[in-house]
């Protein structure tokens, strides 16, 4: 690691690991790509099914983000693939990772602004 990017598993660098933790690893990857795919599929529901906001442009911006950070999740995921794969190979500690802590805090922020202009919306109208 010369400028703090890991590098990437070479399928020659160090020895094969156990099946089991090489396809526990991909389980994970997948369940990575299941999430990316159900926020793609969530920003096309806000396109089509949520009901215009206050500001205009919001929910098209909404939906954006949504499909945005599917886009960021499935590639956070391939690399955090890569990088456990990398680990496992050369018997390495498994590094931490912040994608966790990065999708719950764009969610939380998305959902929050989203349900405040939902309600803002509903009390002009009410």
């Amino acid at each position: 690691m010369q400028d703090g990017q890991p590098r990437t598993a070479d399928p020659d660098e160090g020895q094969e690991p156990d099946y089991r933790f090489t396809l526990a690893n991909e389980r994970t990857f997948l369940a990575w790509l299941r999430t990316a795919l159900a926020l793609d599929a969530a920003g096309l529901a806000v396109a089509h099914l949520l009901p215009e906001l206050i500001i205009p442009g919001a929910r098209e911006a909404v939906a954006l983000s949504l499909v945005l950070l599917g886009a960021v999740t499935a590639v956070s995921g391939h690399r955090r693939w890569r990088t456990y794969q990398r680990a496992l190979r050369l018997g390495e500690p498994l590094p931490p990772t912040r994608l966790p802590m990065i999708l719950m805090t764009a969610l939380t922020a998305i959902s929050v602004v989203t349900l405040a202009l939902l309600i803002a919306g509903q009390g002009l109208r009410g």
